[in-house]
């Protein structure tokens, strides 16, 4: 079997004004995204993905990985992985670089499980688990108003629904209002604008003042109000912080006994993140900003971290996952993978948690799961009692839905051996 094709697929956003009328408690996500397919001798086609910038991304893919790729056999994944990474490695890798290894490694081992017959999890060794469960980031989206609930003040009642869908562990960012945005001087601009798609994003904040500090702490206190302890609450910062403000948060966070404080400082600095947690007694746990094991290894061995969360459409994809796992089991710390991303990703990462020993729990969007996700895939992913399950079909399981290439405002881009021996 040897590579014949690499295909990317990804689309225009609408305007600002029509996709609001249309979808006015939602931010647009499918204009983020970027597919890949790599097609086969053997009319095999794997399925990869990965998040923001795709235009980059994909020019990174035809230019520079399609040429290392297609004439080769597929099943060489390890091969594969080191080959891209050492070619993204000499100039710099992390950005669009790895995303873009991340979107083939996914694809490559799609391949390798259809190819066999098996589903991912067996190909990585099989299963630890038969199901995962989930937490739910509260954003909104479709019928779902889980960002709008904890931010108008029902942060208690969003908790009860939750639970009575079986989810008991919930993630949100009630520091973020309060913190810089990307706007700069507003004099200049005369307001603040919105940044898309990243409402989250913006520079460090050196100033948290103490009543804004305490409208953040009554959200989590609201739901512990409402619910008590049937409910893990995730706190997640954004990377807005620093090392002053963070330590006041996680000091205020304390008596709710979360179950962790997410990435509340940029991750440049594992030294700041030691400091925090000599500071104070919360579990931190570092996240998706973070490539490659190269990057969480400082985080691992410098004792910056409690959890440990990768995302495998950014990092480098199934292959680097499993190696930062092993490296975060050595140390006897639980992993959990980052998922706002896509369908595809959530598909990869629920085989990687069946099979991996230390996993601890899976992020979801319900809204998505509900929604997007099923204009993209043939195949809703299985949710159960706040639990993910897979089945036993091979590869992901997956596959893109047959009318998804031809959606208005769709871009594809091929490169085939033919096109490379015209370069």
């Amino acid at each position: 079997m040897k590579i014949t094709k690499i295909e990317t697929i990804w689309f225009d956003a609408m305007s600002n004004r029509e996709w609001e009328q249309a979808n006015p408690h939602s931010r647009q996500a499918l204009p983020v995204n970027l597919w890949l397919r790599i097609h086969t001798d053997e009319g095999l086609a794997g399925l990869g993905e990965t998040y923001y910038v795709p235009r980059a991304v994909n020019s990174l893919i035809h230019d520079m990985y399609a040429p290392l790729l297609i004439g080769r056999d597929p099943l060489d994944i390890e091969n594969h992985w080191n080959n891209l990474f050492s070619l993204a490695n000499f100039f710099g890798f992390a950005g669009a670089e790895t995303r873009g290894i991340s979107a083939v490694d996914i694809a490559l081992w799609d391949l390798a499980g259809q190819y066999v017959g098996q589903p991912i999890y067996n190909l990585l060794g099989g299963r630890s688990r038969d199901r995962i469960p989930v937490y739910n980031t509260c954003v909104n989206y479709g019928e779902f108003r889980d960002y709008t609930d904890w931010m108008e003040g029902r942060a208690g009642e969003l908790a009860e629904d939750l639970l009575k869908h079986g989810i008991k562990a919930m993630k949100l960012w009630p520091f973020d209002r309060f913190g810089a945005t990307l706007a700069g001087p507003t004099s200049a601009r005369g307001g603040a604008p919105t940044c898309r798609p990243l409402q989250s994003a913006g520079v460090l904040g050196h100033n948290l003042n103490n009543e804004d500090l305490k409208k953040g702490i009554a959200i989590v206190a609201d739901i512990r109000r409402a619910v008590g302890d049937k409910i893990q609450i995730a706190i997640e910062g954004h990377a807005r912080w620093d090392l002053t403000s963070a330590t006041r948060i996680a000091r205020a966070l304390e008596p709710y006994d979360i179950m962790w404080l997410e990435e509340i400082m940029p991750p440049d600095n594992p030294e700041a993140y030691v400091r925090l947690k000599s500071a104070a007694r919360v579990p931190i746990c570092q996240s998706e900003r973070i490539f490659t094991r190269y990057g969480f290894r400082r985080f691992i061995e410098k004792n910056a971290a409690d959890i440990i969360m990768p995302d495998v459409a950014w990092c480098g994809g199934i292959t680097e996952v499993r190696k930062i796992a092993t490296l975060a089991d050595t140390y006897y710390l639980p992993i959990t993978l980052h998922d706002c991303i896509g369908p595809v990703a959530l598909w990869a990462s629920t085989h990687l948690m069946m099979h991996l020993p230390n996993a601890l729990i899976m992020e979801t969007v319900r809204g998505f799961i509900e929604g997007w996700y099923n204009d993209v895939v043939t195949d809703r992913i299985s949710v159960n009692d706040g639990h993910l399950l897979l089945g036993e079909r091979p590869g992901l399981g997956t596959a893109l839905r047959t009318d998804f290439t031809s959606r208005p405002g769709a871009h594809v881009e091929t490169t085939t051996e033919e096109q490379l021996r015209q370069r």
